[in-house]
């Protein structure tokens, strides 16, 4: 028998952190963040993190575990992952993997092997500094000629991941997302249910501009001007992420307090609709649409649990 493995994804704002918690409860699970951005301290309300009062006890894991100036990876992020699993499993609990960037949740689902993988810090640095002379969008289109899908599924501000796959494609001779589609097709050493969570796009697109106005009236601005006299810079991965990079850019009088929130709003929309395209590539999803649940909470709960006996991952105490 595989060890169980639940994975409660889906776009950003559609209700995960919640959702999560509740089924903790029920099945005596433990949740591992897949949140590139949660991992890190004092990135508490750009990140949307769950308060720890809202955990109602459940056990947390990938939270809280970085400073900024740290940088977190794929390959960091699989091996705490892992790690936090076998604590989990030797504790009798079920995981629940549960966040919405994809390739994270994809490399421990079906175990990526990243030690074959070759790295180049010469073909990097060339990279990193084609992005510095030419900007951004110029290093971005370079990636659309030669791997359009990892293109159109990856923001031309994630210099990162931008430099990732064409290092990959300069080094491999063939695209990262032919790469990623070959990893897919791995059967997955788990005995896993890969829920997400979505919504009809206006009622997500709505609510990410509500979460937006609602994370400004909570102290966004106040966060990002201490991470910013803490010496925390555009340069670091941590404030790559979205509200963070934006706002910085007010508080160097770049832009407009106004601009600032547009942006995050328009680029926050425009991610949520990426992740869906992610999430509808992947096999053995189990698409959990809330309005075909009328928006009841308990009732995806039960479909769920019923889904998790079916598979064989949860046994109702008799």
């Amino acid at each position: 028998m595989k060890p169980p493995l639940i994975i409660l994804s889906g776009p950003t704002a559609s209700g995960k952190t919640g959702l999560s918690v509740k089924l903790a409860e029920k099945i005596k699970g433990s949740i591992i963040s897949a949140d590139s951005m949660q991992v890190y301290r004092h990135m508490d309300i750009g990140s949307a993190k769950i308060r720890p009062e809202e955990m109602n006890g459940i056990p947390h894991y990938l939270i809280d575990e970085l400073m900024p100036e740290e940088e977190f990876n794929i390959v960091l992020f699989q091996k705490l992952a892992k790690k936090y699993m076998a604590e989990i499993y030797a504790r009798q609990r079920i995981p629940i993997l549960t966040g919405g960037t994809g390739f994270y949740i994809q490399s421990v689902l079906y175990d990526i092997d990243f030690s074959k993988e070759k790295t180049s810090d010469s073909l990097r640095k060339e990279l990193e500094t084609l992005a510095k002379t030419k900007g951004v969008l110029a290093l971005h289109q370079m990636l659309a000629e030669v791997d359009a899908d990892s293109a159109n599924s990856i923001h031309p501000n994630n210099i990162k991941r931008v430099i990732r796959a064409l290092e990959f494609y300069r080094q491999n001779g063939y695209p990262i997302s032919r790469h990623n589609e070959m990893e897919r097709q791995k059967s997955s050493p788990y005995q896993a249910a890969y829920f997400v969570l979505t919504d009809e796009r206006a009622r997500l697109y709505e609510k990410i501009d509500c979460r937006v106005d609602l994370m400004l009236e909570e102290g966004l601005l106040e966060e990002v001007r201490k991470l910013k006299d803490m010496g925390c810079h555009r340069g670091m991965i941590s404030m790559q992420g979205l509200g963070y990079k934006e706002l910085l850019d007010h508080l160097e009088g770049e832009i407009s307090l106004e601009e600032a929130l547009y942006r995050i709003k328009r680029d926050t929309r425009h991610f949520a609709k990426r992740q869906l395209t992610w999430f509808g590539k992947e096999k053995d999803v189990i698409w959990l649409d809330k309005q075909h649940f009328d928006h009841d909470e308990n009732k995806i709960l039960n479909y769920m649990i019923s889904i998790l006996e079916e598979k064989g991952i949860y046994h109702a105490q008799s």
